[in-house]
Formats: structure tokens, sequence, C-alpha cells
């Protein structure tokens, strides 16, 4: 322990000589590996430039501090682009692979590793959705991200009230309490505030979402055992842009979005303003809703000062206020009918304030502070019982980013404040929680060379009175050739106790007993192995991924009977373990793509007799698409899912089924008019079995394992200005 602590004051206190900032560009051709000999490489906004040698090597210096954008073009190829982050970058040789003409460009950066770096260069798997889907899935879901991750291969986005739409997001088959989720790099979602979390982001904001699926708890924490999903917002640009949604669907959904950015030279903002109205909804026709009546609304500004070369400080404060009321048609009326009596109501508001500064320490070292601190508000009635809650949650995060030669040592401290006060006027037993972490970390991203790098790290977090708990985690990238590549990484976490699970959201949380001091934390083990390949056949691009995962969670929280009326968490003495694989395939021939994703996934609980399958956890996945799309005119695509048949906690065994959707987006200058038909083969829970299998008064819902709406049409107009 001492020899881990000395390690990080060490790093801390590195002092680095000075350098100017400079980067090394290995320019080559995407599909043969190729030395490109003059292409051309510029730092974007200015006059610097250069060309590559007879070794396709091309080295800018004089860059200044901060986040920088270099453009490389060679004739006959498509130019690329790539973001780098001075002092931590300083010194790197970059390779940058060009396709010929027509081909598509995979150099994506991404952050959530906390470096700049490309999806092909980062040890640590990072599955990267871009603006352009997070466009197409807005315009289907324009008040939240849920359709941008239901799509996704091997996340699986869980319905928890039959009534209210209450949801929750699970990655390989784990629970949504073992998903850390997290906007912009601030964790601020857990516990109580996960419920609803994921209806309460509108996508008009994002510019990209950035999944790592396995253990990723160096950086952010124990409680990502399952995975990570990190929502970026847009940054301010130098053009100012105007975006306005409007969208109406068949289902009763009315939705209004604005967003606006602007940039000078020591100020930029953004702000994202939206509204979204939906009547209560009755589509199997038995007098309860599958879709609640809704009227939420977001504003979320956020403006950057640029203090200086170096230093950058952004305030964001994002306000959500949602109310929904499900149930009986009539009892949402307000109707007096004694035998219409049953609702569910979520009354929320969320308000998140968030402070980072990003600031130039010397030539090779860049600090990182972050601050938030949020409020979630929340109170659920049903006829004969109400639960109500307040979660105050602050985060904060300082570390160090050191450019060393070729290895990027990031070091750092945070602090986690949650705590929990229910609501002590309607009776129930309170259930109150306080927990302060505090977690130290180092993480040291290592290029041996141009084939081989490393992203290995660990972090010590001191939970409360749940004690001392070391998180060591290894990851790997192999580039066998230009065309293969291979990771692998392992790790561990742990998850405190909590009350706030799917399990219990699903029964409102009546009967459900206060963790109390008989709870250990749980403790996983996983790792993911993944093979990537990419080739161009002519004017055919070609790539397929193939991953392989495997978790293990010793000391599971089990909801166990402690009498008639209540249910309390005990730990059980054996373990869950969930493994699998997914298939991704994409074939790109423009204007025409297809993509294929396939998930298997054995997911089962040691403790269970008989039957050992976790319940609602499909084994088998998939997800075809095939899409046209000429930029800046038209898009339109066709989708198809599969899931297999999947365990209910009866013992019973749910149906397969099938679900198309059908998409089409035309731009008519600074004007987009959009058509969905999605899940238009209309498939839903109740053309299988009963949703509910009580009366008016006292319903008895059954567990979701498919749509409860149905078909749903939808229409809109974009403005971009």
């Amino acid at each position: 322990m001492k020899t881990i602590l000395l390690y990080v004051a060490t790093l801390f206190n590195l002092t680095c000589l000075s350098a100017q900032h400079k980067a090394t560009f290995l320019i080559q051709d995407a599909e043969s590996g190729e030395n490109l000999i003059g292409a051309a490489v510029l730092l974007a906004g200015t006059s610097a430039g250069t060309t590559t040698d007879e070794d396709g090597m091309a080295t800018l210096d004089n860059i200044p501090g901060g986040s920088h954008a270099f453009e490389v073009s060679y004739l006959g190829y498509e130019p690329a682009t790539i973001t780098l982050q001075f002092p931590a970058d300083n010194g790197r040789t970059v390779r940058i692979p060009l396709h010929h003409e027509g081909e598509d460009l995979d150099e994506v950066i991404v952050t959530t590793s906390r470096g700049s770096r490309t999806i092909a260069d980062t040890p640590t798997r990072i599955e990267a959705i871009g603006l352009e889907e997070i466009d197409e899935k807005s315009n289907m879901r324009p008040s939240n991200v849920s359709m941008i991750l239901h799509e996704s291969t091997g996340i699986q986005v869980q319905q928890t009230s039959a009534t209210t739409a209450n949801a929750s997001i699970r990655i390989q088959g784990l629970d949504g309490r073992y998903t850390q989720l997290l906007k912009d790099g601030f964790a601020n979602f857990g516990n109580f505030a996960g419920g609803l979390s994921i209806l309460d982001l509108p996508p008009l904001d994002l510019q990209q979402v950035e999944v790592i699926k396995g253990p990723a708890s160096t950086l952010y924490g124990g409680g990502a055992i399952a995975g990570v999903i990190n929502f970026i917002s847009k940054q301010p640009s130098d053009k100012r842009v105007i975006s306005l949604q409007l969208n109406q669907s068949n289902v009763g959904a009315s939705d209004l979005g604005l967003f606006l950015s602007g940039k000078s030279k020591k100020t930029g903002f953004t702000f994202l303003g939206t509204v979204n109205r939906h009547a209560a909804y009755d589509v199997d026709e038995d007098h309860f809703t599958e879709i609640p009546k809704t009227l939420s609304f977001s504003v979320t500004p956020r403006v950057w000062f640029y203090l200086n070369e170096g230093s950058t400080l952004s305030i964001s404060n994002m306000v959500v206020s949602q109310n929904r009321k499900g149930g009986d048609l009539d009892a949402i009326r307000d109707e007096d009918d004694p035998s219409h009596t049953y609702f569910e109501k979520n009354r929320s508001i969320r308000n998140l304030t968030t402070v980072e500064l990003k600031s130039r320490l010397s030539e090779n070292r860049q600090l990182v502070a972050r601050q938030s601190f949020s409020v979630f508000d929340r109170k659920i009635d049903l006829p004969d019982y109400s639960f109500a809650g307040i979660q105050y949650n602050a985060y904060t995060d300082i570390s160090m980013a050191h450019g060393i030669g070729n290895h990027n040592l990031i070091t750092g401290l945070n602090v986690v404040y949650d705590r929990f006060d229910e609501d002590r006027n309607l009776g129930n037993t309170p259930r109150d929680a306080r927990l302060t972490t505090v977690g130290l970390y180092v993480q040291d991203t290592w290029d041996v060379n141009e084939k081989l790098a490393f992203e290995n790290g660990v972090r010590l977090d001191h939970a409360g009175r749940y004690g001392l708990q070391l998180l060591p985690r290894i990851s790997a990238l192999y580039k066998l050739n230009p065309h293969w590549s291979g990771r692998i990484s392992a790790g561990m976490g742990y998850s405190t106790p909590t009350i706030f699970t799917e399990e219990t959201e699903s029964l409102a949380y009546r009967g459900v007993l206060g963790t109390g001091d008989h709870l250990a934390p749980e403790r996983s083990f996983g790792g993911t192995i993944d093979a990537g390949y990419k080739t161009s056949v002519g004017d055919l691009v070609i790539t397929a991924n193939q991953l392989f995962f495997y978790t293990r969670i010793n000391r599971p929280m089990v909801l166990t009977p402690y009498s008639a009326d209540l249910q309390y968490y005990v730990n059980a003495a054996l373990p869950v373990n969930t493994s699998g694989f997914e298939t991704n395939l994409k074939f790109l021939l423009e204007p025409f793509k297809f993509f294929a994703g396939y998930t298997f996934t054995r997911a089962t609980a040691e403790y269970l007799t008989g039957n050992r399958n976790l319940p609602l956890v499909p084994e088998s996945k998939l997800n075809l698409i095939a899409l046209y799309e000429v930029h800046g005119d038209i898009k339109l695509g066709l989708e198809g899912y599969y899931t297999s048949p999947q365990q209910l906690s009866s013992g019973a065994i749910s149906s397969d089924f099938w679900e198309f959707g059908f998409f089409i987006e035309k731009v008519f200058g600074k004007v987009a008019l959009y058509f969905n038909a999605e899940n238009f083969t209309d498939v839903r829970q109740s053309r299988f079995a009963n949703v509910n299998e009580g009366t008016h008064t006292q319903p008895r819902f059954g567990e979701i394992w498919t749509h409860t709406e149905g078909r749903v049409i939808s229409g809109g107009i974009k403005l971009k200005l």
C-alpha cells in the first residue's frame, strides 16, 4: 500500500524538461500500409504545415498548448482530421491511415479514457456512436437517449414498469446498477437518480456517445463493473449554430427542441432547451396505459471561458423536470369511478451544476479539475402508497496528465459524496443513506512501438464504512498489420449496497427495507478479448470485430422475504456469472451501408436452485441495418431486430420476436423533413400474453420482456441555421 501511495505522490511531483510542443505523423495507405510521400499535414486554422518525407513521416514544431486539429490530405485519398491534446500528446508519433476516395474514415477521437486518441490507437476497447447516428435516432426519440442505446449490440434497455415506461440500461446481461453513466465525464446518475436517468437526457446537444464494455473502474470508480456510457455534449464552434426540431407521433408525443452555440476569442456558449408532451396511450384497449401522460422540459446553458492559450474554464447547469402519470385511463382523467382507481404517478426534478478547468501547467503536464453538484427530487404515488426522497451528489475530481516520452500518465484524486433523504411525512420506515468515497488512481498509457500499446492502471478507494477497495486493471492493443488488430482487458470492480435496483424500482420500493449494516460490497472480476479486421475490395470497405466477454460478481445482493409484507437484501454465498460474445460486421459501398450485429449472452446466478438463468436476459440478439445515404441530400434505412426467448422470474419462457423499422430523411438546404415507422409490424407484449393478470382496482403486472406500446409512427422537421 505504501508503495502505491509513494508512486502516486511521485507522479504528481514529476518535473519534466522544457521542450516545445511537437508531433510527428506517419501517413500511410489504409489498405496496403504503404508510406505516402508528399502528403500534406496542416495545423487547422493556421498556415503552419509540412509534407511527408520518403518514409511517410512529417513533423510539426512550435505547437501551442491546448486541443488542436490537424488536417491531412493526399491526392486520390479522402482527407483526414485528427485532434491532439498538448502537452499530453507532446512528442507522440501518430499513424494516420488514409483511405482512397469513396471509402469511409474510421478515425474517431475518443475522450472517455481521458486522452485524445483515435479508437484505432486506444488500448481500451471503446465504441463510439457518432453524431450521424445520434441525429438519426433522435428523430425517433427526441425526448431521451433510449433509442440510441436500445439498438446497440450488447446493450439492452430494460423497461421496469408496465404503465409508466421506467427503464434502465443493461450491458452484457448485467443489471443497470452495474453500468456507470456519465455526462461529459461527470458521474451523477447513480442510485435513486438512476431510475429515470436515460429518460432525462435529450439527445439534441450530443456530439458523441462512447461505450466501454467490461470493467472500467480505474478512472470512474468501482461501479463501472459492466461498463461505462459517456454522453458527450457538443462544443461551441466559430460558426454560430441554431438547430430547431419539431416532432409528432401517432402515440401522442409532441416534442420541441432548440440548440444554440457560438464562440468568440475569449468565450463560447451552448444552450439546449426542450419541451416534451405525451398523451396517455392505450394500444391494446385494456384501459391501462402503455405510455403515461407526460409533460417534461429541460434547460441546459453552458459557457466556456478561454482564459489563455492553455487554459479553459467551462460552467454548465442542467435542469430537467418531468411529470408522468400512468395506469387506468379513468384514474388518469380524474374521473370518479370506484372500479377504475389505479394510477402510478412520477414527479421528478433534476438539477446538475458542473464546473471544469483544464490548464497547462508546463510543457508536459496538464491539470484537469472537475466539480459537480446534483440534486434529484422524486416522488412516486400509487392509490394507497407513496414514496419520495431527495438524492444529493457531489463529485470532485482532480487529475494530472504527464507526457513523458512514449508514456502518458494520468494520476488523480476524486471524492464522491452521496446522500439520500427519504420523506418522513409519508409514514414509511426511513431508508436514508450516506456514503463518502475517496479514490486515488493512476493510469499509464504506454506506446511501446507502432504495433503494441498498453493502458494499465490501479485505483484505491476508501468507501466509507465499507473500507478500502483495490482495483487493478490492464489493457493491451496489438496491431498485427494494417488489417488486423487485437485487444485484451481485465479488471476488478465493486458495488456498495443500495436499495435502488431494477427489481425494487418495479415495486416502487414498497416493503423494501434499508441496507443496514449486514451487507458487504459486491466484488467483481471481468475481462474482454476482441479482434478487429478491416480491408477494402475495390470501393467496398469491410470492417469486422469479434468480442468475447466474461464477468463474475461475488457476494451479489439478492432480494429476500423478511416477513409477509417486507423484503430485504442479503449477500448470496455463490456468484453471478455472465459470459458470451458479440459479432459486428460493417459493409460500406457508397452510398450504401450495411451493419450486422449478433450478441450471445449466458447469464447465470449460482445461488439459484434448478434453472439458474437470470431472468429477462435473451440468449441471442441480432441487429440488422441497411442504409442508403447521400450526405446533405437524403437518407433512408431499414432495420430489423431479433430477440430470442427469455427466462422469466416465474420460470416461464417468453416468446421470441422480430421487430422492424423504416426511416427516411430528406434535406432541403437548411431544412430537413423526416418520417419514421418504428416497429411497423406492431410487435408488443399484449399480443403474446396479458400484461395485467389482475383487475382494474388491483392490477398485477407481469415482467416486461418486449415493447408494450407497439407500432410508433412519427415525423418532423429540423431547421439548421
